[in-house]
């Protein structure tokens, strides 16, 4: 199960009583909290022992309790996870004798759909459907580019804004298409009201710093280079200013493909999606407008990890759709600007993969997970035959937590024979 709501409760101390103390979010601080899902939503709520007593949390639903392990040390902690039921109050507690008397109780208020709180900010998560037209087709021509370094507030996550860097107001930066031997025109533009040098590196690129020497640009001016498209590949692209991390982190990267003479097969639907890094002064759900941390960035402790630059850009704002039997191709970029990526489309198999999104070897297949380092891409495909929701993840899946995931729904006819649920007799073996 994907959680779609989660939260943390710290055991504490409270007034003489003993409760439960709400960690991020709404509920940061609150005792006893009323945690809040909508019917059917997968819930998840992470229990930290704080003080060093034994405690557990129990949920008293319609279908039964569910209950926690129990968390003996300071610092232990444990998880359960369940489906929100049909509206109402219910109650949860820690089942340990007498500390449920003692005041560790709260309830769970589930609704029929969860209300949207207004945006702190704008949305600047890159739609991964915004893939332009394929190129390969066409002989080589000069290709003009234009991108617009730009400094603004942005949505990182409900309730959460974060000062994001980013080339043409989206995180990632545009996808951008040649061809191989395409003389490609790049012009750079930072906005007058930057307050910081911005560059380009473009791993495509054969100069020095992959063209950023030549594109170090002061706010209120603009800089071009030209460049030719040599190898057919996907390749990222980022801000190449000092301190170059930290440039990247705040949202400066994208992905250009070079493709090969006479382009790539044509399929149904092309996505870009890249991975990425936030690193918050405050805590991961921490609400309100967030600063950017450089001591996390360099400890490489991230607060966030997400696909196209927030949480929920690829499940409540752009999630992939497709129908069954459709030709998917995603071209997935890691900006890191630390992590390495073990890229996963949980339910599928990607049929052809091009690692290292170089396009001049065969392409892999049958392949499960991908490792696409930070500064590195790769170009996968494959076909869902069955409907139902994929979810795109890192398999390192602690980060889930931090906001890494993505869904690709997709609909159409079932296909029996590849899957169908299974009923199982009384008295199987």
């Amino acid at each position: 199960m994907v959680p779609e709501v989660h939260y943390v409760l710290r055991t504490g101390v409270a007034n003489g009583r003993m409760v439960f103390i709400g960690v991020g979010g709404r509920i940061d601080g609150v005792v006893d909290p009323e945690l809040e899902a909508a019917a059917g939503q997968t819930v998840q709520v992470t229990l930290i022992n704080g003080e060093g007593m034994q405690h557990d949390i129990v949920f008293e639903l319609p279908d039964g309790t569910v209950r926690s392990a129990r968390v003996n040390g300071a610092g232990a902690s444990s998880s359960l996870s369940f489906v929100a039921p049909a509206p109402g109050q219910y109650a949860y507690f820690c089942s340990v004798p007498g500390h449920r008397e003692a005041g560790m109780s709260g309830t769970l208020r589930v609704v029929r759909e969860m209300p949207k709180a207004p945006p702190l900010a704008a949305d600047l998560s890159h739609d991964p459907a915004g893939v332009p037209p394929a190129v390969g087709g066409r002989g080589p021509q000069t290709v003009s580019v234009l991108l617009e370094a730009v400094e603004a507030e942005g949505r990182l996550a409900d309730g959460v804004s974060f000062p994001f860097w980013t080339f043409n107001r989206t995180v990632p930066g545009p996808f951008i298409r040649v061809r191989e031997g395409d003389e490609v025109v790049i012009r750079l533009r930072n906005a007058a009201d930057s307050t910081m040098m911005h560059s380009i590196d473009f791993h495509a690129a054969l100069a020095p710093g992959g063209g950023a020497m030549g594109l170090q640009v002061k706010p209120g001016e603009e800089k071009a280079i030209r460049f030719k498209a040599t190898s057919p590949g996907l390749f990222v692209y980022h801000c190449g200013t000092p301190m170059v991390a930290e440039h990247i982190a705040n949202g400066m990267f994208g992905l250009i493909l070079v493709e090969p003479a006479g382009g790539l097969p044509p399929v149904d639907h092309e996505f870009y999606v890249m991975q990425s890094e936030i690193y918050t002064a405050a805590p991961f759900g921490k609400l309100g407008a967030q600063e950017f941390s450089v001591g996390k960035l360099l400890d490489e402790r991230p607060e966030y990890i997400v696909f196209n630059g927030a949480v929920g850009a690829l499940t409540t704002l752009h999630p992939l759709r497709a129908r069954t039997g459709e030709r998917i191709r995603i071209f997935f970029g890691d900006a890191g600007p630390n992590l390495t990526s073990s890229f996963h489309v949980i339910g599928e198999i990607m049929d052809r993969a091009y690692p290292d999104g170089t396009l001049r070897d065969a392409p892999r297949q049958g392949v499960q997970t991908l490792t696409v380092g930070p500064g590195s891409a790769a170009i996968v495909e494959f076909t869902p035959h069955v409907p139902g929701r994929f979810v795109l993840v890192d398999h390192a899946l602690a980060r889930v937590q931090r906001g890494l995931i993505g869904f690709l729904d997709v609909t159409g006819p079932a296909d029996p024979e590849l899957y169908r649920p299974e009923p199982v007799s009384a008295g199987a073996p």
